[in-house]
């Protein structure tokens, strides 16, 4: 199954799910909000039965998610992104948080000010919680998971690199584009070694496997579950593979009108312009 969230010619927002003879709307503001829902499933069912089609040309795609309450991130959680920033693997998850203004759609702008300099690229693969979790063993934390989606963890290293906490160069706002839709487990295992890939103006920078994880998506929402309440609708965000700028030699940034696209395989691609200064 395949959901998304998009924002209607009226304004309005909706779910809405893709069905063999296209999208057609779900009775709920989004894909979070419909999570929430205790009748999740009929609702889906109905929409792919008897919801009005919408031409997803004509409507804007929001974040799947577009109101998380909690958004957790793990760095350094692919080995070769590990070798590459000249680190140990590490003994447990690196954990960060964002806020829910950080996200953007999945092929809109991303806009700088002019301050925010050293502007780099990091691909992820985005969990989706779909259950209540606290304190999950692996297994209920795995099935917990509503589904899978993209996501671009834009960051600006030059207030990244400020002090030795992440959160300052991770969380300005509208800058981390998250779509194109979520896919649910039936139909993506990231076990089996999906390819991850983001290109620069065409440029490959990054490609990977999500099966180079070092802790896996049960095992990320099993650890946070340990000592905050995960509920459905919120994201994590699951670390980028090998090719960031920073680790580039000599390191490599985004410039003004840069095109960077995220592309997972079994899910789809997210494609946005970064606008500096």
């Amino acid at each position: 199954m395949r959901l998304l969230s998009v924002r209607l010619s009226d304004g309005q927002t909706s779910a809405a799910v893709l069905t063999p003879d296209g999208a057609r709307l779900i009775d709920s503001a989004d894909v979070g909000k419909l999570l929430g829902e205790g009748e999740f499933a009929e609702l889906v069912s109905r929409a792919v039965e008897s919801g009005e089609k919408v031409n997803l040309d004509q409507v804007q795609m929001l974040p799947v998610v577009p109101d998380p309450k909690k958004i957790l991130c793990c760095g350094l959680n692919y080995r070769a992104h590990v070798r590459e920033m000249n680190r140990e693997e590490p003994e447990f998850p690196t954990l960060f948080a964002k806020f829910a203004d950080t996200l953007t759609g999945p092929n809109d702008d991303v806009v700088l000010p002019v301050y925010a300099t050293d502007v780099d690229w990091e691909a992820e693969l985005a969990v989706v919680v779909g259950a209540n979790l606290s304190h999950a063993d692996v297994s209920e934390a795995r099935r917990g998971i509503a589904g899978y989606t993209v996501a671009n963890d834009i960051s600006v290293r030059s207030w990244q690199r400020r002090t030795l906490q992440w959160l300052q160069g991770k969380a300005f706002d509208a800058t981390t584009p998250l779509g194109p839709v979520m896919v649910t487990p039936d139909e993506f295992d990231p076990a089996s070694g999906a390819t991850i890939t983001c290109t620069v103006d065409g440029r490959v920078v990054q490609t990977g496997t999500t099966d180079d994880l070092v802790f896996d998506p049960a095992e990320l929402l099993s650890y946070i579950s340990q000592f905050t309440k995960l509920a459905p609708g919120d994201l994590v965000l699951t670390g980028t593979p090998g090719g960031v700028g920073a680790g580039a030699v000599p390191p490599t940034f985004l410039a003004d009108g840069s095109v960077v696209e995220v592309e997972i395989s079994g899910i789809g691609k997210i494609s946005n312009t970064v606008r500096l200064g």
